[in-house]
């Protein structure tokens, strides 16, 4: 099994959320959206990530059951309940490494100086805001506003446990 420092995961779809939470704490977590759960496991065994999971019956494969493959029963149909089990189980770094994976693609970001990224955001954002990065897969750019803020109250309350 990996330290923790460099645990990654496959979230399945019925699970979904906690695929953003992880990639807001700095974790590699691969969203599965398909139907196949013998592809998720295979996935999970080649790169080495724990499952996430409410199915009951990938618990039941005896590759997890050997232990060879660590996944998780998530127990709550609840994102913040999921979030909770999850880095109670791992004991999860919740500050990681904040802010550095792409929400949407599961990309390391890249630092962007605010003349790069000018015609790229808004006009109000480019005044307020000096702090950007952006995904080098899909361009999406991202700094520290409201929603941001949101998010880190968010990590400060689930790293005291909270």
């Amino acid at each position: 099994m990996r330290p923790i420092d460099n645990m990654k995961f496959i979230v399945d779809n019925n699970v979904g959320k906690l695929a953003k939470w992880l990639r807001v704490m700095g974790y590699d977590a691969v969203f599965f959206n398909g139907s196949n759960d013998s592809r998720m496991v295979a996935i999970a065994l080649a790169e080495e990530r724990v499952i996430l999971t409410r199915d009951t019956q990938i618990m039941k494969r005896r590759v997890v059951t050997s232990g060879r493959l660590k996944a998780i029963l998530i127990q709550s149909d609840k994102p913040e309940p999921q979030m909770h089990q999850v880095i109670d189980s791992l004991h999860l770094d919740c500050r990681f490494k904040p802010f550095a994976i792409c929400l949407e693609c599961n990309q390391p970001l890249v630092e962007k100086s605010k003349q790069q990224v000018k015609d790229l955001v808004p006009p109000y954002v480019f005044q307020t805001q000096n702090q950007y990065m952006e995904c080098p897969n899909c361009h999406r750019i991202y700094w520290r506003g409201t929603h941001w803020q949101r998010m880190n109250k968010k990590l400060r309350k689930w790293s005291t446990g909270e």
